[in-house]
């Protein structure tokens, strides 16, 4: 998909919860910031623009691509001064655009994004420069956490109220569920549950 218009930049975020909870004192933080272009780069349609819609509320100015060749055309036109990429899109390697960020904006603070955490693409990430290395999926309040930490050079900080693991399970089934168009059998049969026992997590609200 192309880079997102103004409209899909200013919509209210959604993830994770309510966008009026934005805490005052971030989206002061985000709004001194002198540039606050972010490039998010991730090939999950869905998380993709959850995520742009909540970078959006908290006062970044997202651009939206869906792979490396979309996020390089984005990079030729302004080079952004924050950047939040997935490892692996679907033509190629996230950190590809870690690579040519740097090369035109080497202060430029870029965090990594993976639904496949692992030591090895951990370091490659640490290699490449990138500010934090975060699984999805990620509240946006640790990738914003995690983006102003880059800008003042600082390392970023364990989370303070992370997702308990019970959050990351129904995150995942809600994500494969909405993928899967609502339906109920096939979200069942993708992530190997009984569909009796996917109904009654999907009939119960969200866990903290």
């Amino acid at each position: 998909m192309p880079a997102t218009s103004n409209a899909q930049r200013n919509a209210a975020a959604i993830l994770p919860g309510d966008p009026r909870a934005v805490s005052t004192a971030t989206q002061s933080l985000v709004h001194a910031l002198a540039d606050r272009t972010v490039l998010l780069a991730d090939s999950d349609a869905i998380a993709r623009h959850r995520l742009g819609r909540a970078l959006a509320s908290h006062g970044f100015e997202p651009t939206l691509a869906e792979t490396v060749g979309e996020a390089l055309a984005a990079i030729r036109l302004a080079a952004p001064a924050f950047a939040v990429v997935d490892t692996r899109l679907s033509d190629g390697s996230g950190l590809t655009l870690v690579e040519a960020i740097h090369a035109v904006k080497p202060d430029a603070c870029i965090v990594i994004l993976t639904g496949y955490g692992s030591i090895a693409s951990a370091f490659a990430a640490a290699k490449a420069g990138v500010v934090d290395y975060l699984t999805k999926p990620s509240d946006v309040d640790d990738v914003t956490t995690a983006l102003l930490a880059g800008a003042r050079g600082e390392t970023p900080t364990a989370p303070n109220n992370p997702m308990s693991a019970a959050r990351v399970r129904w995150e995942h089934i809600q994500r494969i569920y909405e993928l899967c168009g609502h339906n109920v059998s096939e979200t069942a049969r993708r992530l190997n549950m009984h569909r009796r026992t996917l109904q009654r997590i999907l009939g119960k609200r969200a866990p903290r």
